[in-house]
């Protein structure tokens, strides 16, 4: 939109002032741009349809005539009014709940159209809002936006105070997209589709002004992302790593197990990335299990042997802890070492360990976020890994990658998503994907259960333990509060030593210091703990082969994709392992949750799942990713829209006179401010 609309302020519009600007500002609306650019996020559809065509059930608008005198019913403090009117040569009851004002109105012969749900079996309508046309403007026959307000915003108001801003500046809309696309893919003019986005004529010009808009927000979001590869990622300012192959093939061949034919291929991609001039920016995806912290080893000893050193950022300790053992173990025949820096490491073994760094006598250290502290430093910082993107904001990313001259930044997650809408969706990325699991990996049987079979749940952990096996019991986190968290896993941990006095039960959880953790999860790890009682500490990574039971405590507080991680800390071993949630949910979106577990294990179609129940902004984790909410957009219903934005992006930025010509000013001018809003990139 023009730059002028946004150097309008607010409280120019006539009937907007300093309370009702304020309540703008709330919204995040300072100018007359930003207000015309405030979409409806639904219609109310008051469109007169013909009852036939109604479903059971339905909203429904119809007109007719009052066919009866009404009768107004009272109970207790509230009233029901109903008469019968004949819509279309058919006799229905219209029923209004607490409206008895509306009596001495419902007058026999006299037109009123009725909006409400429909019963088709007992020819009734429930009515929500009701009209008659002798008195003048009505909304029937029409298709009204409603808007996300608050205070004492109303609808009305804010219908009418866009209308006003159109009708004074709508000239002022200019045309942002080149002329080609908007021929190519057949849409509305620009000033047309935002005039209609906001008063369709009908659902149809609705959805045609949506697709035009959607298109264009899909189409900028690209030619962003785009624009910093062109710019950015592909400059030669990258460190350069001579791998030699031979020694590569020499590390994989004394891994224990074959790697698969996925791991293979990712790697392949990698060590080609490092092998290049620009700085590698990848995002490595797989389910959980499926062997990315190999494919992270393979790139960190490539580093190492070009003469560089490798970083390895975790979100919990007691994932780096774990990650440190194994990876020493892999690279210890290497001679290759391994340090461990988190929050707990101090005194002089933090001094030391920071003093091998930036002399450069370790080559690989794995940490928390206490890897960005400022005396950090490295002598040649090569290849930073971050594991499970997602839990780190932007920044705290950034300032590692900063710890070293342009190093290359391996990202893994193990919330996957289809590649292609990754590649969209982390334009700023180059994707590589696992979908194949290790060799001789069962799937892991999920049951749903109600609180009242705990007995069975404890029977079964009995009988798991009997056999030399060993179980995870999980309890949620409560109200985000760390000590009820640590409160419910102790009542749990007293409820589980006395139904299963037998067994030896353990208790980890967040409030322990780093050596309680580590002795708690070294007894569980040695198999001399039957149950580890834990908060969701042990949600990412731990990997404890004879664990075959995980058992989730209030299953319907967690999300869907982390329900599936900590599914994903079974089923590392030989055996057949179980995943039982004990569930009550109560809300539809908790009830799809555990369904959703219960059919499939897959981690993309979790995924797929997981972003239909919670839409793109929280599935993306829009504060930590950097990723913008889109106003129109829907990331999985406009996914194919979302491929047409990037393939028109890619094109239109690899001309050589998108940098030069006038025709594309408005569109480079609409990019600088948008500037702010871009995905952050890794730098």
């Amino acid at each position: 939109m023009a730059i002028h609309l946004f150097t309008i302020p607010i409280n120019q519009l006539q009937g907007v002032g300093s309370k009702k600007s304020e309540e703008l500002h709330a919204l995040g609306i300072f100018t007359v741009g930003q207000l015309i650019e405030y979409y409806p996020f639904r219609y109310e559809d008051y469109q007169i349809r013909a009852l036939h065509e109604v479903k059971d059930g339905e909203k429904v608008t119809v007109q007719g005539s009052i066919a009866s005198v009404p009768v107004l019913q009272r109970f207790g403090g509230k009233s029901r009014l109903f008469c019968r009117v004949t819509v279309d040569g058919l006799l229905l009851t219209a029923v209004w709940f607490n409206r008895n004002f509306l009596q001495s109105q419902l007058v026999p012969g006299r037109e009123i159209t009725l909006t409400g749900k429909w019963e088709q079996r007992r020819k009734q309508i429930t009515v929500a809002e009701s009209e008659f046309p002798d008195q003048g403007v009505m909304r029937s026959g029409t298709v009204q936006p409603v808007y996300s307000i608050a205070g004492t915003l109303t609808q009305a108001w804010m219908r009418k105070t866009i209308e006003r801003a159109l009708t004074q500046y709508g000239n002022l809309i200019p045309e942002l997209l080149p002329e080609e696309l908007v021929a190519k893919h057949r849409l509305m003019e620009r000033r047309e589709a935002i005039m209609r986005i906001h008063h369709p004529e009908n659902t149809r010009e609705g959805q045609e002004a949506r697709r035009r808009m959607v298109y264009e927000e899909l189409f900028l979001f690209q030619l962003k992302l785009q624009n910093y590869r062109a710019t950015h990622l592909k400059q030669h300012d990258g460190l350069v790593h001579l791998v030699n192959n031979d020694e590569i093939r020499d590390f994989v061949s004394k891994f224990p197990f074959e790697l698969t034919a996925a791991q293979k291929q990712v790697i392949n991609e990698i060590l080609h990335d490092m092998k290049q001039p620009f700085v590698m920016n990848r995002l490595l995806q797989g389910d959980v299990g499926s062997g990315k912290t190999v494919v992270a080893a393979v790139g960190l000893f490539a580093t190492v042997r070009a003469g560089h050193q490798g970083a390895l950022m975790v979100p919990t300790e007691i994932l780096a802890d774990q990650h440190m053992r194994s990876l020493q173990k892999i690279f210890e025949p290497f001679g290759i070492t391994v340090g461990l820096l988190t929050g707990s490491v101090s005194g002089r073994k933090r001094k030391d360990l920071i003093a091998a760094l930036q002399m450069g006598l370790l080559d690989i250290v794995v940490g928390t976020h206490a890897l960005i502290q400022e005396d950090v430093y490295f002598r040649s910082l090569g290849l930073v890994v971050t594991d499970e993107q997602h839990r780190f904001g932007v920044q705290q990313r950034s300032v590692l990658r900063r710890k070293g001259m342009n190093p290359d930044v391996l990202t893994m997650t193990a919330t996957p998503i289809p590649r292609t809408l990754a590649i969209s969706v982390f334009g700023d990325m180059d994707v590589s994907t696992i979908r194949e699991r290790p060799k001789g990996r069962k799937p892991i049987k999920t049951y749903w259960v109600k609180h009242e079979m705990m007995d069975r749940v404890l029977g079964f952990i009995r009988r798991e333990a009997e056999a030399g096996r060993q179980a995870f019991f999980i309890c949620p986190l409560i109200e985000e509060s760390e000590k009820l968290d640590v409160q419910n896993a102790i009542d749990l941990h007293m409820q589980l030593v006395q139904g299963l006095p037998e067994l030896s039960i353990g208790l980890l959880h967040g409030r322990m210091s780093a050596d309680e953790k580590e002795a708690t999860m070294g007894k569980f790890a040695a198999g001399d703990t039957n149950v580890l009682v834990s908060t969701t500490v042990i949600e990412v990574g731990v990997d404890v082969p004879n664990a075959t039971l995980m058992i989730v405590m209030d299953a319907e507080r967690f999300g869907l994709s982390q329900l599936h991680q900590l599914r994903g800390r079974v089923g590392r071993g030989e055996h057949q392992s179980f995943c039982i949630l004990i569930a009550d949910p109560k809300s539809e979106n908790g009830q799809e949750r555990m369904r959703a577990m219960t059919e499939t294990d897959d981690g993309f179609e979790i995924s797929r799942r997981d972003l239909e129940i919670r839409g793109p902004g929280d599935f993306f984790g829009t504060k930590q990713s950097g990723m913008p909410e889109f106003r129109l957009a829907n990331l999985l219903l406009d996914f194919e829209v979302l491929e047409q934005a990037r393939d028109d992006a890619v094109a239109l930025t690899a001309r050589e006179d998108w940098w030069s010509s006038p025709q594309y000013h408005l569109l480079r001018e609409q990019l600088q401010r948008d500037s702010n809003d871009v995905v952050e990139p890794l730098d």
